[in-house]
């Protein structure tokens, strides 16, 4: 693996993001020019602290993008036929050309059917099977979720080689885990997906030469977790004892043994906003035969 990172370089999100920006910014001109205007619809229900801040990145990035937005907030009694009735209004509505769902969802929202009414064509964050089915085979013309492609656009954009690499993905979940494993695969990486029942988790994640941590455990990636000179992704956003923002690996204790690490925040959570509104564009080129 060809790596010419000094030790312990911290890698920001902001310049990953700042070029899929400034590629945006000219695709989306090209299209305007031709009376075309991408269009991404934001639907919440209630208004959780979290999706606010992420609804929040994502209008600012898309209006420095020059791409068009609408917010359609629903009550947090909303019913499972007023959501499937707004969501379905979505579909049909031409000038939209991305969706992205809010999610979890209340618990008499039922996701499992909700999933299979979205318009895959308009689903910019993976969340119809049909999405996830075209990760799993490689399909570009899919929409894998923001976060798993923000770290490959992370990656990439600090040259680190993929092909022929170790990486040890630490989460398994849909959201993040699996879908990065699959993606990082694609890029012909070497891929364990390890988990709370790998045997010797710390041995086996130790062996890879990129590391990426979405576990959703604060600072649970100490220094024998991490081979000497590796790359490690750190996606995971917890609270630590002292009430401050920390990732799911311990940077200060891997710091002199990898040679890059994303911090927590400023590391992957900058780039998804990026990458929506990178998705909300190729939405719109597919739907306009472009």
């Amino acid at each position: 693996m060809e790596i010419t990172a000094t030790k312990g370089q911290i890698i920001k999100g902001k310049p990953v993001a700042d070029q899929i920006s400034e590629t945006l910014i000219k695709e989306v001109n090209e299209l305007v020019k031709e009376g075309i205007n991408p269009k991404l619809a934001i639907l919440r229900v209630g208004a959780n602290g979290s999706d606010l801040a992420y609804e929040r990145g994502a209008l600012k990035r898309c209006e420095s993008t020059g791409i068009q937005t609408q917010v359609v907030e629903l009550p947090e009694d909303v019913t499972q036929e007023e959501y499937v009735k707004t969501l379905k209004g979505l579909n049909e509505d031409t000038n939209i050309n991305g969706i992205l769902c809010f999610r979890p969802l209340p618990k008499q929202l039922d996701e499992e059917a909700i999933k299979y009414i979205i318009a895959p064509e308009k689903d910019v964050d993976s969340f119809s099977p049909i999405n996830s089915a075209k990760v799993m085979e490689g399909d570009k013309t899919g929409f894998p979720p923001c976060t798993p492609t923000a770290v490959v656009e992370i990656l990439k954009h600090y040259n680190v080689a993929l092909s022929g690499s170790k990486v040890a993905v630490l989460g398994r979940s849909m959201v993040v885990g699996k879908p990065a494993a699959m993606l990082l695969l694609n890029e012909n990486a070497t891929v364990t997906i390890c988990h709370s029942r790998t045997k010797d988790l710390a041995k086996v994640t130790s062996e890879a030469d990129v590391l990426v941590a979405a576990v959703g455990r604060a600072k649970m990636v100490k220094e024998d977790f991490v081979k000497e000179g590796a790359v490690v992704i750190d996606v995971g956003i917890n609270v630590d004892e002292e009430g401050k923002l920390c990732g799911d690996v311990d940077t200060d204790a891997v710091l002199d043994k990898v040679s890059m690490i994303t911090p927590v925040p400023a590391g992957v959570g900058s780039v998804t906003t990026s990458i929506l509104a990178k998705h909300v564009v190729k939405a719109c080129k597919l739907q306009n035969n472009k």
